[in-house]
C-alpha cells in the first residue's frame, strides 16, 4: 500500500512526484510485490492535483523540469505490470483524478462531499492530450469533450454513474474493498493479465513518448504566456483568502 502525505493537499510537487515515481520503480522491480494499493494519509483529500506554486513565476528550466516528472510519473503508473489500485478517500481533482485515472480500479469512499474529475479549463489550463487519451479509455469520447471543456468535478456518486470511478463504499470500509478487489485481480495468472493491459494501453503511452520533448515544449510555452501566469496568480490569490 502506498499513501500519499503531504501536507496539506497532497499537491503534486516536483518533490512529490520524484519520489512517487521512485517508489513505483523500487515496487516494479521487487519480484515479490505484484500489486498496490494507493490512497491518501491525509483525510478528506486524496490529492489536489500539480502544485500551482511549480508553475507560477518559475525558470523555463524549472517547467521543463517539473513537466517532465509529471509525464514520468504517468508512464510508470500508466503502463505499470503490477495491479493498481486507487482507493480515492477524498477529494481528487486535475492531477489527483490522473493518478486515480491511471489505475486499473478505482474504489472511491462514498461521500457526496468528495469530487472528483479533470477540471483544468476552470483554470483556464488545457488538459494536455494524454490526460485527455487516459479519460477517454474510461469513460468514452463524448463524456469525456464535455467534462473537460466544463472543467467538471463530479461528486462521487455522479462519478459512479459515468463510470469514472468502479465502485462506491463508506469511508470506513474502503481499504478493506480495496484489498478484496486486489486479491480478486491477483488470483489470475501475472503474464496474462500483463500482456493484456499492454495491449490496451500501449497505443496511448506510445503516443506520449514519440511526442516527449515536443509535450514539454508545448507546456513551457502555454504556462509562461503572460495570460495564463495571471490567472495562476489570480487562483492562489483566492486560495490564500480561503484559507485566512
Amino acid at each position: 500500500m502506498m499513501k500519499f502525505k503531504s501536507p496539506p493537499v497532497n499537491s503534486l510537487s516536483l518533490d512529490f512526484l520524484t519520489e512517487f515515481s521512485i517508489s513505483l520503480e523500487k515496487l516494479e522491480n521487487d519480484r515479490a510485490c505484484r500489486g498496490v494499493i494507493i490512497t491518501s494519509a491525509i483525510p478528506k483529500i486524496f490529492s489536489s492535483g500539480l502544485d500551482i506554486t511549480e508553475m507560477c513565476g518559475k525558470s523555463v528550466e524549472h517547467y521543463a523540469e517539473f513537466w517532465r516528472a509529471v509525464q514520468e510519473m504517468w508512464l510508470r503508473l500508466y503502463g505499470s505490470n503490477m495491479v493498481t489500485v486507487a482507493a480515492v478517500n477524498g477529494a481528487s481533482p486535475a492531477g489527483g483524478c490522473l493518478i486515480a485515472l491511471s489505475c486499473d480500479y478505482r474504489i472511491m469512499a462514498e461521500n457526496p462531499k468528495f469530487s472528483i474529475g479533470l477540471n483544468e479549463a476552470q483554470l483556464g489550463i488545457v488538459a494536455p492530450f494524454w490526460f485527455k487519451d487516459t479519460f477517454v479509455n474510461v469513460v468514452g469520447q463524448r463524456i469525456a469533450e464535455r467534462a473537460l471543456q466544463l472543467g467538471s468535478l463530479y461528486p462521487a456518486p455522479e462519478a459512479l454513474k459515468l463510470g469514472l470511478v468502479d465502485e462506491l463504499v463508506p469511508e470506513e470500509k474502503l481499504l478493506e474493498k480495496a484489498s478484496a478487489v486486489m486479491a480478486q485481480w491477483l488470483a489470475l495468472p501475472d503474464h496474462a493479465r500483463q500482456i493484456t493491459k499492454s495491449m490496451m494501453r500501449k497505443a496511448v503511452l506510445d503516443r506520449l513518448v514519440a511526442h516527449r520533448e515536443e509535450d514539454i515544449k508545448y507546456f513551457i510555452n502555454f504556462i509562461s504566456k503572460e495570460s495564463i501566469q495571471k490567472s495562476l496568480r489570480m487562483y492562489m490569490e483566492m486560495l490564500k483568502k480561503k484559507k485566512s
